[in-house]
């Protein structure tokens, strides 16, 4: 068995077994099989797809490759939740210490910016000293300790999703659902969670942009979840425009304290109300939704919820101060305004737009070595559904390392707007839930 075979294989759309993609994958790891051989699997996958044994081979190889954590010992249940990406989502930096004040245990592996997409493990590195790279131990032990840990992948814990994380992002690979649900569910059932929550986007800012592919991917990953023992639901959430009115690093930082502390964007509340209410109905510590939701809305208005992200950062090296006093953090130093062109009311503001000018500012990678400037983003002045005058300001574009990107970023960001004489109807945020089997 060699890995060029296997590769002339899979490009020629025959199915793969099992021990040929464990040759493969262990390998890889084992840096026996470059990078560029890796990139042209990757590339025949997202071609030709992979049949649901291939996809479940490939995920338990991928958990195969590292250590597991272990909470069998914890008095209360383990969750998580996941997101597939889109422009805007800091959903977990609110949702994972509000998960924990309402009774979860919440391990938490989050991967880096793919493409358009932010990444949690970059917000969270714009706070000073905030450490992303915890060892199994201190996972483990910061889990048991106060409920919760936001860390990235290590050489422990699924060393290959690490990296084929990074191949996939520089090889305009990452919209595979078999290469999605392996990477989304080794990650997750390293972690040692015994439940899962799905937040599966669909539209422009999404990696799959319409219901047909999203409904494919949930199917994807509930199948294989449910094939490894994890109790996991999937919401089929909006990205057809931005969350909340920040895109970037620190900047949803931001706004993310803005939530915890009370207020922030409404949209952005109700989806991290949605999906926290399905994790507490999960895991048994609510009996249904409507209960689940009105017990987050009290930890987020009483100030517990906030003060539990604290702790959690502190744990993790990170400096609270600059969270308590954002006015403390360094200012980019760089900025444009973006100017309506006409009177009017926002129609609509396209999610794909924002992130690639957020990406061309520097919120993102373009190539694996590229270094994330964590000032760089947009902000959204407006938004769907406000009135806007003819030479307002509707958005400010901030970078620290590429002054030359803002009029690109600036074009980019002009035409993600849509502007109407009469204000839209409301974005339905939630758009389904899907079971295992549906």
């Amino acid at each position: 068995m060699d890995a060029r075979s296997i590769l002339a294989k899979k490009r020629d759309k025959q199915e793969l077994s099992t021990d040929e993609i464990d040759f493969l994958i262990s390998r890889y790891v084992a840096g026996d099989v470059p990078d560029y051989q890796m990139a042209a699997f990757l590339m025949a996958v997202y071609l030709n797809g992979m049949t649901p044994a291939e996809t479940f081979a490939l995920t338990s190889r991928m958990i195969a490759s590292g250590r597991r954590a272990r909470f069998d010992d914890l008095d209360r249940p383990t969750v998580d939740k996941h997101s597939t990406g889109g422009v805007g989502d800091k959903i977990s930096l609110i949702l994972a210490p509000l998960a924990a004040v309402c009774g979860a245990a919440v391990p938490m592996m989050s991967g880096r910016s793919l493409e358009h997409s932010g990444g949690t493990l970059d917000k969270l590195e714009a706070i000073p000293g905030y450490r992303t790279d915890l060892s199994l131990e201190e996972f483990q032990r910061q889990v048991r300790e106060i409920g919760v840990a936001i860390t990235g992948q290590t050489a422990e814990m699924v060393p290959a999703d690490k990296k084929l994380y990074a191949l996939r992002d520089a090889t305009a690979t990452v919209a595979s659902v078999p290469l999605v649900t392996g990477s989304i569910l080794s990650k997750k059932t390293a972690e040692g969670i015994q439940a899962l929550v799905l937040d599966v986007k669909v539209g422009s800012g999404a990696f799959f942009k319409d219901s047909d592919g999203a409904r494919a991917l949930a199917r994807s990953l509930l199948t294989v979840a449910e094939k490894l023992g994890l109790s996991a639901v999937a919401l089929l959430t909006d990205m057809s425009q931005p969350l909340g009115r920040t895109v970037g690093n620190w900047v949803e930082v931001e706004e993310s304290v803005e939530v915890l502390r009370g207020g922030g964007p409404a949209d952005v509340v109700e989806v991290t109300l949605e999906l926290t209410a399905r994790m507490l109905t999960l895991t048994g510590l609510a009996s249904d939704v409507s209960s689940a939701r009105e017990q987050a809305e009290r930890s987020l208005r009483d100030g517990s919820a906030w003060r539990k992200f604290l702790e959690m950062v502190r744990a993790q090296g990170g400096d609270t101060a600059v969270l308590e006093n954002p006015s403390r953090y360094p200012r980019p130093k760089y900025q444009l305004e973006v100017k309506a062109p006409r009177s009017g009311s926002v129609r609509r503001v396209d999610a794909l737009g924002v992130g690639v000018a957020a990406l061309e500012l520097g919120a993102g990678r373009k190539q694996i070595e590229d270094v994330v400037d964590p000032l760089a983003g947009v902000r959204l002045l407006k938004i769907a559904g406000e009135a806007v005058q003819a030479g307002e300001p509707v958005a400010v574009l901030q970078t620290s390392q590429r002054e030359d990107a803002l009029p690109v970023a600036e074009k980019m960001v002009l035409a993600a707007y849509e502007f109407a004489d009469e204000p839209p109807t409301a974005r339905e945020l939630v758009l389904g839930e899907m079971r295992p089997g549906d």
